[in-house]
């Protein structure tokens, strides 16, 4: 090496001695941000395996006295949201089959706790059942909480059922309550509701499923936001399939422990009748406990004669199903 070259090499040699600090260091740590799973939690496996029941069903007030049932406002918790609804609980001593009833889609601008549902929740009071009909979330005076797919509303409901397996026939608001023989009612969106309840929970021992949103969730949301002019339902088209399949209950009817009976008019203009035929045949398929009756004529919420057949079917096979009678 030329003795200039040499010299230099020297130089920086001690130049960079100086600048080296006196201590060793380590690097500091490389941190990586994900952004979190959006469908997390979502699907049936997930939800089956939570534990529901958490709380207690408080009585708000009296709503309402009548020959054969008292109305109460009351409250439970969900997650940590607080749901809100009524209770109507037959007289006599008890313990009265539990019939949860969810009503269908309502604009949440215009909702009242007592909504077109209750007339049917009535019915089933004076049958002898002790009826509870959340506001679901987002109905107020109910918390406002997640809905993806609307899981979130069936939380609600899993929480309700887990609560009453919890504390029926203890001293409380559930005291005249059976915790054995839960029934699920559900109309067209609560019908969607009670089938995705039904597919993770064991403790439903049957569910009527009434003018009833399918259990396959692209169909449900291509329908949603055709109702809504685009403005509902976006978020859960641009889920990918396999999201689809995991949260879709027609992708998990094997699971359904229920009697399910499935009611469906021939003139309904805005839940597909051939859903509820899917739903039907399928179920057929599995062996599974299902009746299905289609009502002629009838549109998506039944009046007259067709109602009056549909409450009467209802009373009847919650009477088979919850009382074994």
């Amino acid at each position: 090496m030329r003795p200039f070259a040499a010299l230099l090499l020297s130089v920086l040699i001690a130049l960079l001695a100086l600048a080296a600090p006196t201590g060793a260091q380590t690097p500091p740590p490389i941190t990586v941000t994900s952004t979190p799973d959006p469908y997390a939690g979502l699907s049936i496996d997930e939800l089956a395996a939570r534990y529901y029941g958490r709380g207690a069903v408080t009585i708000v007030e009296t709503m309402g006295t009548y020959p054969e049932f008292t109305r109460y406002l009351i409250s439970y918790p969900s997650e940590d949201l607080t749901i809100y609804g009524f209770m109507n609980v037959p007289v006599g001593e008890g313990p009265f089959p539990v019939v949860i009833a969810l009503h269908g889609y309502i604009d949440p601008a215009v909702y009242g706790t007592l909504d077109y549902t209750t007339r049917y929740a009535d019915d089933l009071a004076r049958a002898g059942f002790l009826v509870l009909h959340p506001n679901l979330r987002g109905y107020y005076p109910s918390s406002s909480g997640p809905n993806l797919f609307r899981v979130g509303m069936a939380l609600d409901v899993l929480h309700l059922m887990g609560l009453v397996r919890q504390t029926g026939g203890l001293p409380g608001a559930l005291a005249l309550a059976d915790p054995g023989a839960i029934g699920l009612w559900g109309h067209s969106m609560g019908g969607g509701i009670s089938l995705r309840a039904i597919t993770v929970s064991p403790d439903v021992r049957a569910a009527v499923l009434y003018g009833a949103m399918s259990g396959n969730e692209s169909w449900n949301y291509a329908k949603i936001q055709e109702w809504s002019g685009g403005t509902r339902g976006r978020a859960e088209l641009r889920a990918p399939e396999d999201v689809i399949r995991r949260v879709s209950p027609i992708e998990h009817l094997g699971r359904i422990q229920a009697a399910v009976s499935i009611h469906h008019g021939t003139t309904d203009d805005q839940v597909p009748l051939e859903w509820s035929a899917d739903l039907c045949q399928r179920l057929n398929a599995l062996k599974k406990s299902v009746e299905c009756f289609a009502y002629e004529g009838q549109p998506h919420t039944f009046y007259g004669e067709g109602d009056r057949l549909f409450v009467q079917r209802t009373i009847d096979f919650f009477n088979r199903w919850l009382r074994g009678g």
